[in-house]
């Protein structure tokens, strides 16, 4: 049986790719081969004996120790995509938002539940309405920093919404440049995105690289009167260096999906309270493929979305036992360890080795179940990290 420990609540529709035959699953679960979770911090949280991966039903890492799991051979993983239609369509709704005045009418036709005569209320209603004029986004431009998964799709909803797309993304994937539109400007730098766009919308993760990417020296080139939408992750934006842009009236609003005492009570600040991924469906999707990714790893080593080991899927060769190891990326383990194999008349039938910044992963098929010496002699070459027979 393996075993999956839960935090947070995770919805059924993941829970249910586990067969109930050959797993055991719930959050009191003692010695777990995995834990599935979303929002709970893991630092701090004693690590089992046991654990060989972790599954972050969402696209963010930041609540999970992933260098000090990968040290240890824990494979980490989280569900890219999975949530990035309810991202995109919140992006649309916060752009709807800055650009007619929605929030600021529907508040003003709510401080008129003094008047009581219909007759009383259509001219006064027709009489302010004026206030709230605001703009279309037909024909305007948005820049979009970030073109995975969650900006190629805000690309692509904000082309058939008629706007012009400029985007920036000094990392742009093999993969993501496929999904992406020919009708996407790519922007050099990020400056001159800024310079250019009607709207900003950030997609980026929140690591060393982003921190507070968006701050005074970048918002002095953003064209003014645009409007900055975040929601990727706070850290991202200098909230400090927002006020002051809009205080200086360079910036028009910000619409953020991250809201902090500084930022309430704004005029020009729509804050939202982190319902980015907060769908039904969303929530769905991240615990199918979290669960989905669990399965594949525990039982057949395979690894899709790691964020600290490489992409390594191989097919299971008939009759054969699987070998799965991880290493420290420095030469030589490999051939030490298939000489522990040779040495003990253990056929390698198929393999695969890759390698991903300092770590490197392993599988292999071999004609028979190695026994328990040869496990260990495996654990034993210097630099293996951790050794599993499926």
């Amino acid at each position: 049986m393996y075993k999956v420990r839960t935090y947070n609540q995770i919805a059924v529709a993941g829970l249910d790719r586990f067969p109930r035959q050959s797993y055991e699953v719930g959050s009191d679960i003692a010695h777990p081969d995995a834990f599935l979770l979303r929002s709970q911090k893991l630092q701090g949280i004693e690590v089992p004996a046991s654990l060989l991966a972790v599954a972050r039903a969402g696209a963010g890492v930041n609540n999970v120790p992933v260098a000090e799991y990968g040290k240890q051979g824990i494979v980490v993983f989280n569900t890219p995509g999975a949530n990035a239609n309810a991202v995109k369509e919140l992006v649309m709704a916060g752009m709807l938002l800055s650009a007619r005045g929605i929030v600021a009418s529907m508040n003003f036709v709510q401080s008129l539940s003094d008047l009581k005569d219909p007759a009383a209320m259509s001219p006064r209603v027709e009489k302010e309405k004026s206030r709230f004029a605001g703009n279309e986004i037909r024909g305007k431009t948005l820049g979009i920093v970030g073109l995975g998964a969650i900006g190629s799709m805000v690309a692509e909803m904000a082309l058939a919404m008629g706007m012009k797309v400029v985007g920036f993304d000094p990392v742009l994937s093999i993969d993501a440049a496929w999904r992406l539109s020919n009708e996407v400007s790519r922007m050099e730098n990020l400056q001159a995105l800024l310079a250019r766009s009607d709207y900003v919308s950030l997609h980026v993760p929140s690591i060393d690289a982003t921190r507070h990417m968006i701050n005074a020296d970048t918002l002095a080139a953003i064209k003014p009167g645009a409007v900055l939408l975040n929601f990727a992750r706070d850290a991202i934006v200098d909230a400090t260096a927002v006020l002051d842009s809009l205080a200086a009236g360079r910036l028009g609003k910000y619409v953020c999906d991250f809201p902090e005492p500084a930022l309430l009570g704004h005029e020009k600040i729509i804050a939202m309270p982190h319902i980015g991924a907060s769908t039904e469906e969303s929530e769905e999707n991240c615990a199918v493929m979290a669960a989905e990714q669990l399965v594949g790893y525990l039982e057949n080593g395979n690894i899709v979305n790691s964020v600290n080991f490489p992409t390594l899927s191989m097919e299971r060769s008939p009759g054969t036992s699987r070998i799965t190891f991880s290493n420290d990326n420095v030469s030589g383990v490999l051939g030490h360890v298939l000489s522990v194999l040779a040495e003990n008349t253990v056929n390698v039938v198929d393999m695969m080795n890759k390698s991903r910044g300092e770590l490197a992963f392993n599988i292999v098929d071999v004609d028979k179940v190695p026994c328990a010496e040869v496990i260990d002699a495996i654990q034993a070459v210097e630099r293996v990290i951790r050794v599993r027979v499926i």
